[in-house]
């Protein structure tokens, strides 16, 4: 609340704006009630003016309140989203993703952080003005019928705190639960739009279509669940509003006929409760949207309480030299709190040198490269890099947009002769201007992996870390960007992480990891 000035203020403004629209329709179907009933006598139209004077204007300010309110609580209510999003993208920034599931981050950041927009349009303000404009229709009423006013307040408690608490604690459980499945859901989705093809080529995509579907039928669960309880209190709730009308139609009309109560005011005693009921409905919905918030709100601020992992970026690639180089002696390499996958690594790339680091899968290759990179500390030993240092990743991302702006990835502030000769340099004769498709999709293999070169070549760095370039190639292509990479770094020292025999026969020397 305190990174967005005035927030209380705004949010105060919107619980007096939806408490003014909520007595309004309260106080239109009073007034309106009271008119009819004494129009019913045929007095002098005159005697009706104030009344009807009172109708319209409750009738027009119930619909002004309510705009204003819903500008005013979604402005706070968005302030504070995009506070708690820049907060978590923030922290995120500090530390690395190496390792991290993506579609549940990805759920976390976007769908959970909306749940404090919730919390604010559909929790807190909500019950505040419902509160209050329960406590000013009974006082209302009890200046005329004290015993309606007492069965107003009982039947209203009942709908508005009693029903919406016991359902929200029916539902609990499946609406936390929730959350969770729609994280696991958005991980199997993103699962399986980057891997189909390879899931149908192997004959797997069965088995994770079941899992997808089992999560889903999990969450619809879930959801019809808290659907039930929903319906149900909503049912208690008609069942109370009932109640104070035939109470207050008892009460007020014993009244009337004992001569305590104008027999105008009957109506008013009668049908102000239906009013007030028909607002106080939204809050069942209201106290499981909480549950929802809430349990949202934990899962982002575990992102937010989370220890850094490393660094997120490289903020700082070093400054260009005349001779770069790089050195790892006795390095020990693993994650943070974990035991080390790498122990006393140690070798030297100079510059124009290949080097090629092997291994096989999971001995700790991609680890040794987030150490060299800085991505995450070494756990001994020292890391000695002369020069600017670049990485091409396996996966790097292609963006949806052009070609250039791809490119400006590597160095923000590129001018367009800067990507045209990165471009040449990479192999890769595109126009810059041209969109390349969702994650690359209108790109080769092999022009998706050279955008990525001409990143490195765009930024000028003199250490380059390689990363399986020639994985998921052709022989031919491998072998074409391969001659294209010799080429633009052969007085820069290079390192090789790679299964390809071909690749590593063509570096001068091999560090061979298990």
């Amino acid at each position: 609340m305190d990174a967005v000035p005035r927030a209380r203020v705004q949010l105060a403004g919107s619980i007096a704006l939806a408490f003014s629209a909520t007595a309004a329709s309260v106080a239109l179907m009073a007034v309106s009630a009271w008119l009819l009933s004494f129009a019913a006598e045929h007095p002098p139209v005159l005697y009706l003016e104030a009344a009807a004077v009172g109708v319209r204007f409750f009738g027009i300010s119930r619909g002004a309140f309510r705009y204003t309110e819903r500008l005013v609580s979604h402005d706070v209510a968005l302030k504070l989203q995009s506070a708690l999003r820049l907060e978590t993208y923030s922290t995120l920034a500090r530390t690395t993703l190496l390792g991290t599931h993506r579609g549940d981050l990805l759920s976390r950041v976007i769908a959970d952080v909306e749940a404090i927009q919730d919390l604010v349009v559909r929790v807190w303000i909500p019950f505040s003005a419902s509160a209050a404009v329960l406590v000013a229709a009974t006082i209302g009423i009890a200046f005329f019928s004290p015993g309606s006013a007492l069965v107003l307040l009982a039947t209203s408690l009942a709908a508005a705190f009693l029903v919406p608490r016991i359902a929200q604690r029916a539902s609990a459980r499946a609406d936390a639960a929730a959350l969770p499945l729609r994280g696991a859901l958005a991980d199997s989705a993103r699962e399986l739009s980057r891997t189909a093809t390879d899931l149908v080529a192997y004959g797997a995509a069965a088995d994770r279509l079941a899992r997808f579907t089992d999560i889903d039928e999990e969450l619809r669960v879930a959801s019809a669940r808290s659907a039930l309880v929903r319906g149900i209190g909503a049912g208690a709730q008609v069942l109370a509003a009932g109640t104070a009308v035939v109470g207050a139609l008892a009460i007020a009309g014993h009244q009337v006929a004992s001569g305590t109560l104008n027999h105008t005011m009957l109506a008013v005693a009668v049908l102000t409760p239906l009013a007030l009921h028909e607002a106080l409905s939204t809050l069942i919905a209201s106290a499981q949207t909480r549950t929802r918030a809430r349990a949202a709100l934990q899962r982002v601020e575990e992102v937010l309480d989370a220890p850094a992992i490393g660094a997120g970026d490289l903020t700082d690639p070093g400054v260009a030299v005349a001779d770069p180089s790089l050195g790892v002696e006795g390095l020990s390499a693993g994650w943070p709190g974990q035991p080390s996958v790498v122990d006393g690594l140690s070798f030297t790339v100079a510059a124009g040198e290949k080097v090629a680091l092997v291994g096989p899968s999971g001995v700790g290759k991609t680890t040794v490269a987030a150490t060299v990179l800085g991505l995450i500390p070494a756990l001994a030993g020292r890391v000695d890099v002369e020069g600017r240092i670049g990485y091409l990743a396996q996966d790097a991302h292609i963006f949806t947009t052009t070609v250039e702006e791809n490119v400006r990835i590597g160095k923000r502030d590129a001018t367009a002769s800067d990507v045209a000769e990165a471009l040449g340099r990479a192999g890769l004769a595109l126009d810059p201007k041209r969109i390349v498709g969702e994650g690359g999709e209108a790109l080769s293999g092999g022009e998706a992996r050279r955008v990525a070169l001409a990143r490195l070549l765009v930024g000028r760095y003199q250490v380059l870390l390689l990363d399986e370039p020639t994985e998921h190639l052709d022989g031919a292509t491998a072998a074409a960007l391969i001659d294209d990479i010799w080429t633009t770094s052969a007085a820069l020292p290079v390192l090789v992480i790679t299964h390809d025999a071909d690749l590593v026969a063509r570096c001068d020397r091999v560090v061979a990891l298990g």
